[in-house]
């Protein structure tokens, strides 16, 4: 399933409904709320990730990679740099399911 675009779209459709395994889900619940709430986490937003499963690094790490893309977005816009194209997206994807984001 890793690299299934159709699996992509079902996230992005509904999580809640996605085939996503549940410990991604309550992950991915988390970094939704970092990225529209983030002033708002307490310690009870860790309990369900630690139920889950996930630890501190896993917690931070995703925090990290929320605020990035944040940050990176936002340049982008207010930069002026031109969007990829879906195709271009598609094909950085690919790559990254492939290799990770570690280039060597």
């Amino acid at each position: 399933m890793l690299g299934s675009e159709e699996l992509v779209w079902g996230v992005l459709r509904d999580l809640e409904t996605s085939a996503l395994p549940e410990n991604e889900k309550a992950l991915l619940r988390f970094v939704g709320k970092v990225n529209l709430h983030s002033p708002e986490i307490t310690a009870e937003d860790m309990k369900p990730l630690y139920q889950a499963g996930w630890g501190d690094d896993a917690i931070y790490y995703a925090i990290t990679v929320c605020s990035l893309f944040n940050f990176y977005n936002r340049w982008i816009d207010a930069s002026g740099v031109h969007a990829l194209s879906d195709e271009a997206h598609r094909i950085g994807g690919k790559r990254t399911a492939a290799h990770g984001y570690v280039r060597k």
